[in-house]
């Protein structure tokens, strides 16, 4: 049996579920007689309408694609309660989900949410989207020109971004507002990934997430740092979001290595002020060279960067002391 008909399968079973946890059906007990097929326990229309789901599975099961659109017609007309325009639309969704056209069910599913934001079945689209925008985090890849194929990250998070707008506080919002910014993080993106952080620090400042949300918002902002060369006010917000969490979260401060990170941030801030005064020495400017250099000396003491600026300045005062000796000299 092909891949597509197994998840053919799967995705009926899911619906039959989907409509019993949407009220549309009734859950009942089935068991298995000896020698033969499932029967239903629960009234008669119940049976039926489980039984007319076993069929399809069973044409599925031989492949028979023709007469599984012919028994889904059939279904809807012998339980027209069930049936309409919502249903039509996310069943459309669910045939293109189990054939793993993701990107393409994925419209359907935002096209149902759309036109039927009161259908009982629009906490299932949510679901289905949730799962495709995971698929594509994960490395799923998209059609493109019906012809090449990438990597459908953005997609995923634009997915995932609508699940959050529309899921709110409900665990599955979290769990998208979560899912984009790991994927930002994972993927190196830092500055993307710490406004996210940023933005579910604001929506949820307080438990397990705020306390999350805050310690990635420092780890992303030290990240993002590239180097001397660069603006080091990135690494100052690292440094205060850490010092934060510490000051709130005192027990776990230590479990995450709070202040060796603090440390390795003063050393990276000591070692950029040094570089500046390294450059100005080069140049000739020596004034400007020791007023970096001494700033390193008041501000970060212990740190390497103000053994090296000390050093410097040595070895131009005892440079400019030869000088003078010589012009001394008759």
């Amino acid at each position: 049996m092909s891949k597509s008909k197994v998840r053919f399968i799967i995705v009926l079973l899911e619906i039959s579920l989907l409509l019993v946890q949407a009220g549309l059906i009734s859950a009942k007990t089935w068991h298995l007689e000896k020698g033969r097929d499932w029967k239903a326990l629960g009234s008669a229309g119940e049976d039926k309408y489980l039984m007319a789901a076993a069929e399809i599975k069973q044409l599925v099961n031989t492949g028979k694609t023709k007469a599984v659109v012919r028994a889904l017609d059939k279904l809807k007309k012998d339980f027209p309660g069930i049936a309409g325009p919502d249903l039509d639309a996310f069943m459309k969704a669910e045939l293109l989900f189990s054939k793993g056209k993701f990107a393409e069910a994925a419209h359907a599913y935002e096209r149902f949410l759309v036109e039927f934001p009161e259908s009982r079945l629009y906490e299932a689209a949510l679901d289905r989207q949730f799962a495709i925008a995971t698929a594509f985090l994960a490395g799923q890849k998209k059609p493109v020109l019906k012809i090449f194929k990438m990597k459908g990250y953005a997609e995923g998070e634009g997915i995932m971004e609508r699940v959050s707008d529309r899921a709110g506080g409900a665990p599955i919002g979290v769990e998208a507002a979560l899912s984009v910014a790991e994927s930002y993080e994972n993927r190196g993106k830092f500055n993307e990934a710490y406004l996210k952080w940023s933005q579910i620090h604001t929506q949820w400042p307080t438990g397990q997430i705020g306390k999350d949300a805050l310690l990635s918002m420092g780890r992303c902002k030290h990240a993002a740092y590239k180097g001397p060369k660069y603006d080091a006010f990135g690494l100052i917000s690292a440094k205060s979001y850490y010092e934060n969490f510490k000051l709130r979260y005192q027990q776990d401060a230590e479990r995450f290595d709070i202040d060796r990170k603090v440390e390795q941030i003063n050393e990276q801030l000591a070692y950029k002020q040094f570089s500046i005064g390294r450059y100005y020495q080069r140049t000739g400017s020596k004034q400007a060279a020791d007023f970096y250099y001494r700033m390193v000396l008041d501000n970060w003491p212990d740190s390497t960067a103000a053994k090296m600026a000390k050093r410097n300045m040595d070895k131009e005062n005892l440079r400019d002391e030869k000088v003078k000796n010589e012009e001394r000299k008759p």
